[in-house]
């Protein structure tokens, strides 16, 4: 598998942006948390078999790991996309929400500092500062029509961001070598139970079955739920988590170009530019995208 290694990050940053895409089909249908609580039952029900298999040749399943697999799910999935699904439906601009996603590597890279000793080289602060600024240009457009917002709106947004940071590090810190099928299950477990209980407490919880939606939830579930999360967590597992989120930085690009091809919005130059900085970024943050480079040097 680690021959593909090199792959794994474009194709990563491919199905990450289409989530974007795929929750334009889906909100005119369903509520943000009831939407989501029926992509992580989805995601169980396909992995839980799959989960039960690993299990009889898994040797290092323990209830501390299985724990730690469970908080940094209901962080990284419950948090991270509740937050930012809750935001955007309660009036917060799009192209904030998506400016505030971009902090997520630079929190990502502090946190990682911190908690699991990365060190943030020159290169690295350069790269991420770049990055940043290409997120702020592919956004522009959107940041221009942006309307007055409140400290409410934007509460969710920085706690997704939050959410999804601390818990991209707690994956590596705490979940470690754990088989990937057993953790990934694990996780959706943790992120199921809180965003069952937001789409209880908060919403009516009625779905409009449409072909839309069922597109939407079955591409959400088996290309994100499972096919960019069972990747997320592998180049976690094979390099600095602080690289790894660099990619994010990508996704605001990949997505204007997903948005012109399927719906016809426009790209500006100053998104372009955008674009550009933004690659050079996570060029410069993730050494050239040498994931896994390290462990072999080790």
């Amino acid at each position: 598998m680690r021959r593909f290694l090199p792959f794994f990050p474009a194709i990563f940053v491919f199905l990450w942006s289409t989530g974007f895409v795929g929750a334009r089909y889906a909100m005119p249908h369903a509520e943000p948390f009831t939407f989501l609580a029926m992509r992580y039952a989805l995601a169980l029900v396909i992995l839980l078999p799959i989960a039960a298999f690993a299990l009889r040749g898994a040797r290092d399943v323990t209830a501390p790991r299985l724990a730690h697999a469970a908080f940094a799910g209901s962080l990284i999935h419950g948090l991270y996309l509740g937050g930012v699904f809750y935001a955007v439906r309660h009036g917060l601009p799009a192209g904030v929400a998506a400016l505030v996603a971009g902090l997520q590597p630079l929190l990502t890279a502090f946190l990682a500092s911190s908690l699991v000793g990365e060190r943030l080289t020159a290169r690295h602060g350069l790269g991420l500062g770049v990055g940043l600024l290409g997120v702020a240009l592919v956004v522009a457009p959107k940041l221009g029509q942006a309307s007055g917002f409140s400290f409410g709106q934007l509460a969710p947004a920085l706690l997704a961001v939050a959410g999804i940071s601390l818990g991209t590090v707690w994956q590596k810190r705490f979940v470690g070598t754990l088989d990937l099928r057993i953790g990934t299950a694990v996780q959706y477990v943790g992120a199921l139970l809180p965003t069952f209980m937001a789409a209880y407490a908060f919403e009516t919880m009625r779905v409009d079955w449409t072909s839309e939606l069922a597109f939407a939830l079955l591409w959400l579930t088996l290309m994100l739920s499972i096919g960019a999360i069972f990747l997320l967590l592998y180049l976690i597992r094979e390099g600095a988590v602080s690289r790894v989120a660099s990619l994010m930085y990508l996704v605001p690009a990949v997505t204007a170009l997903q948005t012109f091809v399927l719906f016809g919005e426009a790209l500006t130059p100053v998104q372009l530019l955008g674009m550009a900085l933004a690659a050079g970024g996570v060029a410069a943050a993730t050494g050239a995208l040498g994931f896994g480079r390290r462990r072999r040097e080790a």
